[in-house]
């Protein structure tokens, strides 16, 4: 299946992109030749939006996703009963900016999470409304509004998210930095982004990441530590929340 390009790594906050069509596989998804929407991966859900053709017609898109096996390449899945564009069309693809606006800072929160709680990750989800770390973690820390404060600190301190990247190699040489057992960052274009958190020469956190990012940690705003689930014997799920949403 072609590469697709991908645009949002680049810069998140595009919200659309002029792109061509260069195939349509066996469900009727549309590979693009470059494209701003996020494909599902590393707990962080596919964009979804639109694709608008020459001559008016849009195509509701559902979300977006890595073919099987094939990390280089996304394919959008359009919703129910969508026109399906022919290969060498010419689209502008849009992105549902609320949604992906809320993607990313609750990803750069769950970032500063792993600082906080500071075990490794099992697992985790992005959603809108709230996100999750698990951690290997034995037993619950005994504050946990003392984290709660010192996460505030982190977003309050409006620190600036960046992006760099280093070839595989130097990931292989230094395992420690990859947080996540069981999820590998994206591999096969012989280097990996790092997301750094931090100013200056101080660094809160650096890991690899493919996901979507805010530019500070100011963009985030205030969040809620929430219910500390046990999901095993040493496991525990973390819950977070916007402070400002409604949470359980």
């Amino acid at each position: 299946m072609p590469a697709t390009e991908f645009v949002f790594r680049e810069d998140a906050y595009l919200t659309e992109t002029e792109a061509e069509v260069v195939a349509i596989n066996e469900l009727g998804g549309i590979v693009l030749n470059r494209t701003i929407f996020y494909a599902t991966s590393g707990g962080q859900p596919g964009d979804k939006g639109l694709l608008r053709l020459d001559g008016g017609t849009e195509i509701a898109i559902a979300t977006a996703v890595h073919p099987d096996g094939d990390k280089s390449a996304i394919v959008h899945v359009p919703e129910a009963e969508q026109a399906i564009p022919t290969v060498g069309a010419k689209v502008l693809a849009q992105i549902d900016a609320v949604n992906r606006r809320k993607l990313m800072r609750m990803h750069t929160a769950l970032h500063l999470l792993s600082v906080v709680f500071p075990f490794p990750v099992t697992g985790g989800s992005v959603g809108t409304e709230k996100g999750r770390l698990d951690f290997d973690m034995p037993t619950v820390p005994d504050d946990v509004p003392a984290l709660e404060a010192q996460l505030n600190g982190y977003v309050a301190a409006n620190l600036d998210v960046t992006a760099e990247w280093i070839s595989e190699q130097a990931l292989d040489a230094n395992p420690e930095m990859v947080k996540t057992m069981k999820v590998q960052p994206p591999r096969g274009q012989g280097r990996i982004r790092l997301i750094r958190i931090g100013r200056g020469d101080e660094t809160v956190d650096l890991q690899p990441c493919g996901g979507t990012h805010v530019r500070s940690t100011g963009e985030i705003g205030r969040l809620r530590i929430g219910k500390i689930e046990k999901k095993g014997r040493e496991n525990r799920r973390v819950n977070l929340f916007f402070d400002d949403e409604v949470h359980i």
